[in-house]
């Protein structure tokens, strides 16, 4: 698969649906067989991971200790939001309404390409989010990448 990459707004239409842009939606491998599983995500968002990535998230999870009680308490948390959806015939997927509730969203979502998976957000948490980042691009870039 190659990486999930840009971002773009959407409505969020009265059924719960958003769409996934056309770019993201052209990197899923067959074997996604065009659904994702959404779930809770990091900062108030949802995370959305490509059928065949999801598959490879639950062999770690499942590769975490049940006798440590954080690895526990990270696998029901995770897990517990978690939920296939499948692309309808216009590119769309339904977002759950618990998820929804949890990220914040009501009109509009800003849908990000991050890599092995879609973050998609409320665009006012996503914009407070990028407001209240301590460093700036360069000096993450630099911190992160640069081995700093």
């Amino acid at each position: 698969m190659a990486g999930l990459k840009g971002q773009a707004t959407y409505a969020v239409d009265a059924k719960g649906r958003a769409a996934i842009p056309a770019k993201m939606r052209a990197t899923l491998a067959p074997e996604d067989n065009n659904t994702f599983t959404v779930t809770r995500g990091f900062e108030t968002c949802i995370f959305a991971y490509p059928l065949n990535t999801w598959r490879q998230m639950e062999r770690e999870i499942g590769a975490l200790s049940g006798y440590d009680r954080e690895a526990r308490t990270f696998t029901r948390l995770f897990m517990m939001w978690a939920e296939e959806v499948s692309l309808d015939g216009q590119g769309r997927i339904v977002l759950p309404k618990q998820l929804v509730s949890y990220a914040g969203i009501k009109d509009r979502v800003l849908i990000l390409g991050a890599y092995d998976h879609i973050e998609i957000w409320a665009p006012e948490s996503f914009s407070e989010y990028l407001a209240a980042q301590e460093s700036d691009y360069e000096t993450l870039a630099a911190r992160v990448m640069g081995g700093q």
